[in-house]
């Protein structure tokens, strides 16, 4: 039969390793990097940070100019492992720094940017007609490849609570496609926004795009593109209302 002392040895040792571990985290030194800090405190609030989640309520202010620091220095190491001479090459001699900009506050902004702000107004005229808008440009990049998507979308709604002004579709749209993506999940992100903002009684949204990663590469089929499209509502209800929702944005562009 075990004795109680070595009981008692087994206990100690255990917490002896469980305050070590504990311990070495909660000693260790903050993270060197901006990027490594930022993850920090995604991980502390175990928030997501897919390459298609906006992460902007987790930067503080400066944060987004030293991590664009971080990341010219990124690129330029691969373009440097790429055999590239930066040093002395004229054409790719600031390539980083321009790369760097490009995918924090341009293709990807809708990662590191808040959402811009868009009013919305009580529907005090309790409309509840059909309306589409589209085709409104979209640009995105592949999240496996990193290459373009571009291409249109058409959004339908049936208001409900709220109206917002026909601009405000594009602004919103801009900015969840402005990060890298699937087209499958990005119709659906674009959906739950507009669903926030608005709360319509019925929406639909129609994607329809080229990707690079199947023109530029791989396959290599330039006229190739990907149509999705969500119904939620009235529009998902009522197969007259999808009908409707359809046949208006065939009217704004031979889309089908």
């Amino acid at each position: 039969m075990p004795s109680l002392e070595a009981d008692f040895d087994v206990v100690s040792a255990l917490q002896r390793v469980s305050a070590d571990t504990l311990g070495g985290m909660a000693g260790q030194s903050p993270p060197s990097t901006t990027s490594g800090r930022i993850r920090q405190r995604l991980h502390a609030a175990r928030a997501s940070f897919f390459a298609n989640d906006n992460i902007a309520a987790y930067l503080k202010e400066g944060e987004l100019e030293d991590l664009q620091e971080e990341v010219t220095e990124q690129v330029r190491g691969l373009l440097k492992a790429l055999v590239i001479d930066v040093d002395n090459d004229h054409n790719t001699s600031e390539t980083a720094e321009r790369v760097a900009k490009m995918y924090l506050n341009e293709v990807f902004k809708g990662r590191y940017h808040p959402q811009p702000k868009v009013a919305s107004f009580p529907n005090v005229k309790e409309l509840d007609e059909i309306y589409t808008v589209g085709p409104i440009t979209v640009r995105s990049a592949c999240s496996h490849h990193l290459v373009p998507i571009l291409g249109h979308c058409w959004i339908g709604i049936q208001p409900g609570e709220r109206v917002i002004g026909l601009s405000k579709f594009s602004r919103i749209a801009d900015w969840v496609f402005s990060r890298p993506h699937i087209q499958e999940e990005a119709v659906i992100i674009l959906a739950d926004e507009i669903e926030t903002l608005c709360k319509p009684q019925g929406l639909g949204i129609v994607l329809k795009a080229q990707h690079y990663c199947m023109k530029w590469r791989g396959v290599k089929e330039p006229q190739t593109s990907m149509v999705n499209s969500v119904v939620r509502g009235s529009f998902r209800k009522s197969a007259s209302m999808k009908k409707e929702f359809f046949d208006l944005i065939r009217q704004q562009d031979s889309l089908l």
